[in-house]
């Protein structure tokens, strides 16, 4: 059955979690999802479950429901499983679906989008609509504010970094922050369309906003506190990978050397480390070579 948290119960809730992004290490089974948590007044992040290989971790969408309409960010990684966000989302609200934001263009956001209503208004940036060309999108190059039913709702590109068109949602008055893929919890740093540096850097743009709830794309949602810290926890990760490629190639191991010997030390347990490890590496390489383009 689904459960809709509520911010008081979640910060009880995450007083003790392990920190990871294995939901069988945090004691959930696959009954457990979706989840649905109440953030602020009108405002939901969803958690559903998905399959990298044999490890599973959670994707996460947000909602905000207003009087004029529901604004989504990001679908989820199929027709099936976006299906089943709208249904979800009209058990709490009747307000239909007006606006879909690509937080990302990878599939795991976005292969679902077919299931959304007929006549939603996409926003996407440029970058991520060459890839998936959506008819009528709005295109957004650094931030726009709709407003939705008297709620302001930002969006806002603070720099490539998990892809090159990855766009966050801000509500000010809550002072809620979608970072979509920008923001992994705990899941190791994938990169196999990432600008490495400048993922640092939009993560520390997030850091300087006026934000009591960062809200990851990837892993599980928790208190407000504990979002904040491991937020810093991933900035660090990122950086401590970029590190390692760079003490590799200053060694002069070529990319596939570097790949196959690289040691993250704590991020070794992390979700995805197994798949993800040797394309980080890589794909840092990529940007030391100036192979990535300007930004």
């Amino acid at each position: 059955m689904l459960r809709i948290l509520s911010a008081a119960v979640l910060v009880l809730l995450t007083a003790q979690v392990v920190r990871t992004g294995d939901p069988y290490k945090r004691g959930y089974t696959d009954t457990d999802f979706p989840r649905i948590q109440k953030l602020a007044d009108n405002v939901y992040s969803y958690e559903q479950l998905r399959s990298a290989g044999t490890e599973k971790f959670t994707t996460v969408s947000l909602f905000v429901v207003t009087s004029a309409g529901v604004v989504v960010a990001d679908g989820q990684g199929s027709v099936a499983e976006t299906a089943r966000m709208i249904a979800e989302i009209g058990k709490i609200t009747p307000q239909p679906i007006t606006d879909v934001v690509v937080g990302s263009d990878h599939g795991d956001h976005t292969a679902g989008n077919a299931a959304f209503p007929a006549g939603v208004k996409y926003w996407i940036h440029p970058t991520s609509h060459a890839i998936l060309k959506i008819p009528g999108a709005e295109v957004v190059f650094n931030w726009t504010a709709i407003n939705r039913g008297g709620t302001e709702i930002q969006i806002r590109f603070l720099g490539r970094a998990h892809t090159g068109g990855d766009l966050s949602v801000y509500l000010p008055k809550e002072k809620i922050l979608f970072m979509s893929e920008a923001y992994l919890n705990r899941i190791f740093p994938a990169m196999r369309s990432a600008y490495p540096s400048e993922w640092v850097k939009a993560i520390e743009a997030a850091q300087k906003m006026d934000v009591s709830i960062f809200v990851p794309g990837h892993g599980f949602v928790e208190s407000p506190a504990i979002l904040k810290e491991e937020l810093e926890t991933f900035r660090r990760a990122l950086v401590q990978v970029i590190a390692e490629a760079r003490r590799l190639k200053a060694a002069g191991l070529d990319a596939d050397a570097a790949a196959a010997q690289a040691k993250f030390g704590e991020l070794e347990g992390w979700t995805l480390r197994s798949s993800q490890g040797a394309i980080a590496i890589r794909r840092v390489y990529l940007e030391l070579d100036g192979k990535l383009g300007g930004g």
